[in-house]
């Protein structure tokens, strides 16, 4: 196959999907201007099924899952991937676990291979489970001493109260404590299948030859005893305004985290939501209330927006850190720019500024074959079409200033 630019915007020309008889979707997309490969994928399977007393289970299990298998230990599986320089890894998410690998394209069939092995046959050895356990507790040690992680952890338990969502993913220090070797066994036999997983493969390999890998490595993948994740529970708004101040002593820093609901990822609103809050709080100086609250008043370290949007409930939020003498009027900046986004539309400036920004950055997300790979994860999560990045520029354009203004006094409701 000839060379093409890697930052071409993928299409139905050129990313091949095939279902394998287990029901893993394969996408791939050839890149013959790299010698590597990548492969990004997901597992349907995530941190829903941790139980109330043992939060952290799933990421416990996905970073357990290359500490030893039926045929490794951990140092003989990573001088294997060291041997060829490749790379393999696991991380778990509210819905999914995800895997990223790569490799010289020579060395594929060793990656998938090893991607089998780790996904299909963990052992979780007794004493490597221990060191994790020991270094994921330092991690939650140090996270609770971090003002910007605990304003967004007590932010998604007042927004998500009562929700799946509200839960930490990485759990709490008394619920690893509890999780044993056991629990971790249980909770890959019931969890961890064929079903609903994903990989992308992106570089220098023809598609139909990556699919034949694939199947080869995971195609007699079968477990009936594969559980379907939980239903998501609907999401009961909060229908007033809550504060928290979440305390930790001696710090020079506040974080400020102010916020609503926000849409799902597939809601036809969510372009719209996506540019509004790029002039929010994303584009240039951090928009509106990084010129407000950073750049004028001076009042912040840093100042941003963000839009949250997955399968389920989304977050719109407004995140700041501070000197703690300056919370209340850095919050009263951050009030009056939500204030003026849900009174007046925007203008055409920021909005034509903004849908540029968002259509030239697009080619730069595909300038690798991880970042490919990744992209095609999100139309298949999604059903966004195979074609979704070629429309991807009109839908942007689409978007009208009043489209921003109804969005955004739909979702967001500051303080009166």
């Amino acid at each position: 196959m000839s060379k093409t630019k890697m930052n071409s915007l993928p299409g139905p020309e050129d990313i091949h999907r095939e279902v394998l008889p287990n029901g893993i979707v394969v996408l791939a997309r050839p890149n013959f201007n790299s010698p590597s490969v990548s492969i990004n994928g997901y597992i349907q399977t995530g941190s829903l099924f941790d139980p109330d007393d043992k939060l952290g289970l799933a990421d416990f299990a996905a970073s357990a899952l290359t500490r030893g298998t039926a045929n490794h230990s951990f140092d003989a599986l990573y001088n294997e991937l060291e041997s060829v320089g490749a790379s393999l890894g696991f991380d778990s998410g509210l819905h999914t676990t995800s895997f990223s690998g790569r490799a010289l394209a020579e060395d594929l069939p060793l990656l998938l291979g090893l991607l089998s092995e780790t996904a299909r046959q963990p052992v979780f050895p007794d004493d490597e489970v221990e060191k994790l356990r020991n270094q994921l507790l330092t991690g939650l040690a140090i996270r609770m001493q971090d003002t910007s992680d605990m304003a967004d952890i007590t932010f998604d338990e007042i927004l998500y109260h009562n929700h799946p969502y509200s839960r930490s993913e990485d759990g709490n220090p008394e619920s690893i404590k509890a999780i044993t070797r056991q629990d971790l066994v249980d909770y890959h036999h019931f969890g961890f299948g064929p079903r609903g997983m994903v990989i992308a493969v992106v570089g220098a390999i023809e598609p139909k030859e990556a699919v034949r890998l694939v199947h080869r490595a995971v195609g007699d993948w079968k477990n009936p005893d594969q559980r379907e994740l939980p239903q998501l529970p609907e999401l009961k708004l909060l229908d007033e305004t809550v504060k928290h101040h979440y305390r930790i002593a001696d710090k020079p820093q506040a974080d400020i985290v102010i916020g609503t609901n926000g849409p799902l990822r597939k809601d036809p609103e969510y372009m719209a939501a996506s540019l509004g809050n790029s002039i929010l709080g994303q584009f240039g100086m951090m928009g509106r209330v990084g010129e407000s609250v950073r750049e004028k008043a001076g009042l912040a370290y840093y100042v941003y927006s963000s839009l949250s949007a997955g399968i389920g409930p989304g977050a719109w939020t407004v995140s700041a850190g501070v000197n703690p003498s300056n919370v209340k009027k850095a919050g009263d900046l951050i009030i009056k720019e939500l204030k003026r986004i849900v009174k007046e539309a925007v203008t055409e400036e920021e909005l034509s500024d903004s849908q540029a920004n968002f259509i030239g950055r697009l080619p730069l997300a595909f300038e690798s074959n991880s970042g490919v790979a990744g992209s095609l994860l999100s139309i298949e999560r999604y059903d966004l079409g195979l074609d979704y990045y070629h429309r991807y520029p009109d839908l942007v354009r689409s978007v009208t200033a009043s489209d921003v203004l109804e969005v955004a006094r739909k979702y967001i409701a500051p303080e009166s």
